[in-house]
């Protein structure tokens, strides 16, 4: 079907109802009857939509994927979270050989227990069904939201505690940590994308399309502080104790002290819808770039761990940063 305007009178009809004729080709295209039921919605803008469907349940979205020879473990995996992302709701696996190379069967099973309500519904030697059994209106943006704060706080508190005591055991359970922000931050772009879609649906979890679109900048953010806490502690692994300065640590404590009270108040704007406070935590960026201009370390106070202090200053400055991008998209959406 073309997209085009189309101008069409109203008429009226029986003293005081009002009818307006569909286009004949738009009829066709969705099989609809005489006496079938259309669902009309209000538009915030004044508009309505008319849909053929009752619910927003319209259809099964199923996207089927073809594993050949030149199919690499990490190529199907991208392509699968690509596939999950963009809300497929049923997802086929399939090879035209006698069965799926071992490898690939571990991409598919640790696709299904990192992401958010997929299961296997149905496997044979060469073909495998994944649905989605999650429905978006159990799974609230602002929930996942504040699950995902919570996460990236206790990552860049623990990865720069394991800095601070030479933990690298902590160190590495951050590391390990880091599938759970994907996870929901995956979660969040799939609902994203799914609302977008779906304005009937969008209706029923009472947001606008707008908050979609903030909720996933506001995830993509996170997703990318939980990043610079795995940098962090992937740095503390290298690090040398020994040939270390222990009062150098001290002025990194305090740029990260800075870099959490950015996070944090953030989240309390954003909870409070408080616009006031996003400002306030912005113009608190430039704290941040003082405290962490003034950390000095040389060969003499940090001996070969000069590359490895660099990047963790650096990760706690972006942790910093991120947090003032979430508190413009918070300014922009009360606006």
């Amino acid at each position: 079907m073309s997209f085009h305007i189309e101008n069409r009178k109203v008429q009226q009809t029986g003293g005081s109802s009002f009818i307006i004729s569909l286009p004949k080709e738009w009829i066709n295209e969705h099989n609809i009857k005489k006496g079938d039921s259309l669902s009309i919605l209000s538009q915030p803008d004044g508009n309505l939509m008319i849909s053929p469907y009752a619910s927003s349940q319209k259809y099964v979205k199923e996207k089927i994927i073809n594993v050949d020879k030149d199919t690499t473990p990490d190529y199907l995996f991208r392509l699968l979270v690509g596939v999950y992302i963009m809300g497929f709701s049923r997802i086929i696996i399939q090879t035209t050989r006698d069965r799926f190379e071992q490898p690939i069967k571990e991409v598919i099973d640790s696709f299904v227990k990192i992401t958010i309500g997929t299961e296997i519904i149905e496997g044979t030697a060469n073909k495998i069904i994944i649905k989605d059994l999650v429905n978006p209106k159990e799974m609230p943006f602002d929930k996942t939201i504040k699950q995902m704060y919570i996460k990236a706080n206790d990552m860049h508190e623990d990865a720069v505690r394991a800095l601070e005591s030479a933990d690298k055991n902590l160190a590495q359970k951050v590391i390990d940590r880091d599938d759970d922000l994907d996870r929901l931050n995956w979660l969040v772009e799939r609902q994203s994308h799914i609302v977008l879609r779906d304005v009937i649906l969008c209706q029923k979890m009472n947001i606008t399309l707008e908050d979609a679109s903030n909720f996933q900048h506001i995830s993509k953010s996170l997703e990318r502080i939980g990043d610079h806490a795995v940098k962090i502690a992937q740095n503390v692994l290298k690090l040398d104790y020994e040939k270390i300065d222990k009062t150098l640590f001290e002025s990194i404590m305090e740029a990260s002290k800075i870099s959490l009270e950015l996070l944090n108040i953030s989240l309390d704007a954003w909870l409070q819808k408080n616009i006031m406070l996003a400002n306030e935590n912005i113009e608190s960026i430039k704290k941040l770039t003082v405290a962490c201009e003034k950390i000095t370390f040389n060969s003499e106070n940090v001996g070969k761990n000069a590359v490895e202090i660099g990047y963790i200053i650096e990760s706690i400055r972006r942790t910093g940063e991120y947090s003032a991008d979430i508190s413009e998209i918070i300014i922009n959406n009360l606006i």
